[in-house]
């Protein structure tokens, strides 16, 4: 069994300007993070002066995430292609991304083009040594009507492990996702914890006596975003999860969402998240001396 470590998400446009005032906060970990585009940086470029900030500390970049629509835009195919190229320049074998939908279809409409996509995308990963992990965030999508992302439900994971069953396909599991679905997201871990790569810190507080009185869809927030420690999920029993199922990556604390703990408030959330992880998981690593 290997200690679970704990880090967080930097975006990848502020990565130079971020980094410098967060390797001396205790984080074990980074990942890299993008949304939709590159916004003009270079990852060949970027990565080794990524590299060279956390060089003195130990730490490690365990995934670069692009989270974009490669089933709609050819353009987002190829910019994952660039990742999967260049992922090894950060030290690690990781992409982490959306599955893709059509906009406005149905996750079956979109599945013959998700089988086309990630076949190639898998494969091309696979040849490099490269897995890759899809998110299960929604992005405000249903079954019947998706938006970017198909890989939000346990039955759309099932066909998708089906249409493409390449092993360097995973899940970059979130619990806050599941609860926002209503999910319990234990249950949902212990049965997918072997296709789980990457872990993302964060969580939610389900307001159920308001769900009760208006619903789902009356246009109120009823599930909003939380860092771990301020939310509902039990921690304790995910990390209790992960290694009994041999899980040897990383939880990464998916900040700048907390409703409360945001802007000037930032880092109190994440060095509460930090903390409250790292204590989640057992604390700090003590050999036995007594086991040779």
């Amino acid at each position: 069994m290997e200690q679970i470590r704990i880090g967080t998400c930097v975006p990848g446009q502020h990565a130079l300007t971020y980094l410098p005032h967060m390797v001396d906060k205790g984080y074990e970990t980074f990942e890299l993070c993008f949304h939709m585009e590159f916004y003009g940086q270079d990852i060949a470029q970027l990565a080794p002066r990524v590299m060279d900030l956390i060089a003195p500390t130990g730490q490690k970049i365990t995934a670069l995430g692009l989270y974009c629509n490669p089933l709609q835009h050819e353009e987002h195919k190829q910019n994952l292609k660039k990742c999967i190229d260049n992922v090894h320049l950060l030290g690690t074998d990781l992409v982490c991304t959306f599955a893709g939908a059509l906009m406005g279809a149905s996750v079956e409409e979109a599945m013959p083009v998700y089988k086309k996509v990630f076949t190639e995308l898998g494969q091309y990963a696979a040849d490099r040594g490269v897995r890759l992990a899809f998110e299960n965030c929604p992005m405000g999508g249903v079954w019947q009507r998706e938006t970017c992302n198909i890989a939000h439900s346990p039955r759309a994971w099932d066909m998708m492990f089906s249409e493409v069953p390449l092993d360097n396909i995973g899940l970059e599991w979130e619990p806050a996702h599941a609860l926002k679905q209503l999910i319990d997201p234990l249950p949902q871990l212990r049965k997918y914890a072997p296709k789980v790569f990457s872990v993302h810190g964060k969580d939610t507080t389900v307001d159920w006596d308001g769900i009760h009185h208006e619903g789902m869809f009356s246009g109120k927030d009823f599930v909003p975003d939380r860092f771990p420690g301020f939310g509902d999920t039990n921690w304790r029993d995910v990390f209790y999860i992960l290694h009994r199922a041999g899980y040897a990556g990383d939880v990464v604390i998916e900040g700048y969402h907390d409703n409360c703990y945001n802007h000037d408030w930032e880092m109190v959330g994440q060095m509460h998240a930090l903390n409250y992880l790292k204590w989640a998981r057992g604390g700090d690593y003590a050999p036995s001396p007594w086991v040779k």
